[in-house]
């Protein structure tokens, strides 16, 4: 699958728009076509792509002037300059500027396209050599957020949008999903990295000692306070608090964090006085806390303060393309820890198919223990799906039968609620529909269906699709 999607085509020659634009898109790739520099320039500003196909002579603004200003706000941008035989010095000048490569006047449609390829190609080659810097550092599964799938890719300008302004923001995601890496990205790109990033996981604390633990207490506040105590807003003085499954904490510890949200202050158990704290809240729950508030469980006001903005954590189903570059960096982690010799050096094919065609309800801590179990339990060089956990590799129920003209269709007369199976008849629905759509394109129906290449060829020979037909039939 290609790595490039969007393509941004800047020429003042209609017929040079006309031709690449039907070009590119027989090729996959999504395209819009400028006649200027000026909006090329307001067109990238718009939306996010990933090459620019500039002439180096336009109207308004010249191309070596788009490049730079184009370089200079969208460092990631890949930009291919085209050039008539005259202005070749003005081409090199480009590639000397940050362009990837430059294409002389006339040429032909496949030169283009053979470009573009190159550049896929060191793209590749560029975010192999940042994942094996990341694998390479000790704390990467944990410290941090690997992954180049699109919902990834969304989540992350999100977070750093946010990240330099103090806004309160609300995490909602299944467990799993590395709700306490998003806070703690959050923190580490804002001005208070440098101060305390405090983590406490409201449900894991008893509910007659959230509030010390929260606010502290004073001496003698109650039985077995011997001692004064400063509580985590005070540790998280000018820094972060992480306040995970927010939707335990009871009601009474409800009010006084609203007042520290509201007031930018606290009252330590046992206190008259008051203490001013300068704490960035971000909180995070795998509940529907707008439920709970409907429930009266929790507070609609609290609520509402701490709901400024809700980044939500793609489950990993919904990124199963991540699955490889995660496994891998378990896998390498797992060799240092377990002191693996030899050391396993990946995944095999089949291995990584049947890993991409699974759902991962436990999300990345799964992902996590079943790479720890494989490292242990491997005999070769490259993981097996027999070194997997069995619900990943273990032959699948039969499908119920379908009633005729009914493709698709649950089941339900006979009694049989299996949920697996109804899912199993949904999934098999969709691969077909999608093949008929794309007249049997395996390439096509993946990304129709927002699923690597190689997962959809599994799910191909498991459901016994025959895409030909399928061709035919759409």
């Amino acid at each position: 699958m290609s790595l490039f999607r969007s393509i941004l085509v800047a020429d003042d020659e209609p017929s040079i728009r006309h031709i690449l634009t039907l070009v590119l898109t027989g090729h996959g790739y999504e395209v819009r076509a400028v006649a200027d520099g000026e909006d090329a320039l307001k067109e990238l500003a718009a939306r996010d792509y990933d090459v620019l196909l500039c002439d180096v002579r336009m109207p308004k603004k010249d191309g070596l002037s788009v490049l730079r200003e184009a370089l200079a706000a969208h460092p990631a941008l890949t930009v291919v300059v085209m050039s008539a035989y005259g202005s070749q010095e003005q081409a090199l000048q480009a590639v000397a500027s940050g362009a990837f490569d430059y294409v002389q006047k006339p040429f032909k449609p496949e030169e283009i396209v053979f470009v573009l390829r190159k550049a896929e190609e060191r793209e590749r080659l560029v975010r192999e050599n940042r994942r094996l810097k990341q694998v390479s550092l000790p704390s990467t599964p944990q410290g941090h957020i690997l992954g180049e799938s699109p919902a990834l890719h969304a989540l992350l300008r999100q977070v750093a949008r946010l990240a330099p302004v103090d806004t309160t923001v609300l995490i909602s995601g299944e467990s799993g999903t590395g709700k306490e890496l998003i806070a703690r990205e959050l923190h580490v790109s804002s001005p208070r990295a440098p101060m305390a990033f405090v983590a406490v996981n409201c449900g894991a604390i008893p509910s007659g000692l959230i509030e010390s633990e929260l606010f502290g207490h004073a001496k003698g506040a109650f039985t077995d306070a011997r001692t004064a105590k400063r509580g985590l807003f005070a540790e998280a003085d000018g820094g972060t608090l992480f306040l995970d499954e927010v939707g335990e904490l009871p009601l009474s510890a409800q009010v006084k964090l609203l007042r520290v949200l509201q007031e930018g202050e606290i009252r330590p158990v046992g206190e008259n006085r008051v203490e001013k704290v300068n704490v960035r809240v971000v909180a995070a729950t795998l509940r529907d806390l707008s439920r709970l508030v409907g429930k009266g469980e929790f507070r609609e006001d609290l609520y509402y303060r701490l709901n400024v903005v809700n980044l939500r954590v793609p489950p990993l189903r919904e990124r199963l393309e991540d699955v490889p570059l995660l496994a891998r960096a378990f896998i390498a982690r797992f060799n240092r820890e377990l002191n693996r010799e030899p050391p396993v050096a990946g995944l095999s094919p089949e291995a990584e198919a049947l890993m991409q065609a699974y759902a991962w309800p436990g999300n990345v801590r799964e992902l996590e223990n079943a790479m720890e179990r494989a490292v242990l339990l491997a005999d070769e060089s490259l993981i097996l799906p027999a070194n997997l956990p069995e619900k990943l590799w273990a032959a699948p129920a039969p499908a119920p039968q379908r009633s005729a003209g009914h493709e698709g269709a649950v089941q339900q007369d006979g009694g049989d609620l299996s949920l697996k199976r109804a899912i199993r008849e949904l999934e098999e629905s969709y691969i077909r529909a999608a093949l008929r759509k794309t007249k049997g394109n395996r390439t096509r129906a993946a990304e129709l269906l927002d699923i690597s290449h190689r997962a959809l060829l599994y799910k191909i020979k498991e459901y016994g699709i025959d895409p030909d037909a399928e061709a035919e039939r759409g």
